[in-house]
């Protein structure tokens, strides 16, 4: 897989979540099947799904902005189906700004879809299925479930995410600095998914759904999985895998219920925007390409085509930024990431790469302002180092040191370079 292709699909940093449940996770009963099983208190879950949600969609390509409408449809749609879950959570629904085809839930019920997902889906009523079945993971408590045992074991859990490669840190900063992360994904087993389907069918038949098109769903997973894009879904699949087993348990639940509704035309509408944007996230993704492989040149016209197809995707100003800073022209690659601030100033990558391309540029007042807003959006290596150069540059001892023993965490040559600081500082 190429380096920005990777990029493309998932950017995780260091997001440690401490669950502090030593000595009270035990035995309770599952609100979704009466069984008897360990867990955390309801409250800790919650704590850590309000915690942990807005790092971890930052880790993920951040909210999708250029069309809010979809966002709040797809919300719309999930509540509709959670109005019916047997366990009374604060639920959540939001699309990110991600080509993957994915969707998620953490403890407490904050769910997640992903842009790239909702263009494989024809109707509502498999959005509903698949929403459905992340709320039952939820309300069943599948995640806590497997945090709870974890700690118990003595394992670190950590937020969703998957580490970035080197070479991926390097294009990513245009700095050849380490981002650095290590992170949890729940990865549901075959009684689980199985689980989440059964009674994820429940609740679209309570909301009035057509329930047949949850095998849809699976047989398109199946089939997807079996082809040419099974690369693409690894993620999805990794987390919940489809099986044929799945498809036939799916048919015979649904055999025999009454038909619900579909809303096609209403669904089609929502995700308009992104389907008509297709064309440019595919040219966007191929700059990201083309770049990985040394053609930066034609990298950069990819993206600025791009752009020019759809001037209000700020995803698409990160790229340019990204390739311009690898073109060591830090100035114009500050243009770059500052529209991408404008555009969408509640992600973290547009702040990050402003403030290095300010550094670069000598510009340590502004890039200061900069890195600290990246930072209290997602802590990141990369983040900590150069704020804490800046920090020493201004004799603050006491600011620099935290942020290069964060850095320090980091493998490879921005974490030596941080222990090195640090030597000198301590």
């Amino acid at each position: 897989m190429t380096m920005l292709k990777r990029l493309s699909r998932q950017i995780s940093l260091t997001i440690t979540v401490t669950l502090a449940i030593a000595g009270t996770a035990g035995c309770s009963t599952n609100a979704v099947t009466g069984k008897s099983q360990i867990v955390m208190p309801l409250a800790q879950q919650i704590k850590i799904g309000v915690e942990n949600y807005q790092p971890s969609q930052q880790q993920q390509g951040g909210r999708y902005t250029v069309d809010p409408d979809l966002g709040v449809y797809v919300n719309q749609v999930g509540q509709k189906v959670a109005a019916h879950s047997p366990s009374n959570l604060p639920y959540e629904f939001v699309v990110l700004n991600s080509d993957v085809p994915n969707a998620w839930a953490l403890p407490g019920g904050k769910i997640a879809i992903n842009r790239g997902l909702l263009t494989l889906l024809e109707d509502e009523a498999q959005l509903a299925a698949v929403l459905g079945h992340e709320v039952i993971h939820a309300a069943a408590e599948h995640g806590a479930n497997q945090m709870a045992k974890a700690q118990m074991l003595n394992v670190g859990v950590l937020a969703a995410g998957v580490a970035a490669s080197r070479s991926e840190k390097a294009l990513l900063v245009g700095a050849g600095a380490a981002l650095g992360a290590q992170a949890f994904q729940a990865h549901y087993g075959r009684s689980q998914e199985l689980e989440a389907d059964r009674y994820g069918i429940d609740l679209m038949i309570k909301a009035g759904y057509e329930p047949r098109a949850a095998v849809e769903l699976q047989e398109k997973f199946v089939a997807l999985s079996k082809g040419q894009k099974s690369d693409f879904l690894s993620n999805l699949f990794a987390s919940h895998p489809p099986s044929q087993e799945r498809v036939e348990k799916n048919k015979a639940r649904t055999a025999n219920l009454p038909q619900g509704k579909r809303n096609r035309a209403a669904y089609q509408r929502a995700i308009g925007q992104i389907v008509r944007d297709q064309a440019a996230y595919k040219a966007r993704a191929e700059a990201e390409k083309v770049a990985s492989e040394g053609d930066l040149a034609q990298g950069l016209s990819l993206v600025n085509k791009a752009i020019q197809m759809q001037s209000e995707e700020p995803a698409f100003y990160i790229t340019k930024g990204q390739i311009l800073a690898q073109q060591k022209n830090h100035a114009e690659a500050k243009k770059a990431y500052t529209a991408a601030v404008r555009k969408n100033p509640d992600y973290f990558m547009g702040h990050l790469g402003k403030g290095l391309s300010e550094a670069e540029t000598g510009d340590k007042s502004a890039a200061k302002i900069s890195l600290q807003s990246s930072m209290q959006q997602l802590k990141t290596f990369v983040g900590a180092y150069y704020l804490g150069e800046i920090y020493l540059a201004e004799n603050n001892r006491q600011q620099a040191i935290p942020m290069f023993q964060y850095a320090a965490q980091s493998q490879g040559d921005l974490g030596k370079a941080a222990q090195a600081r640090l030597s000198n500082l301590q």
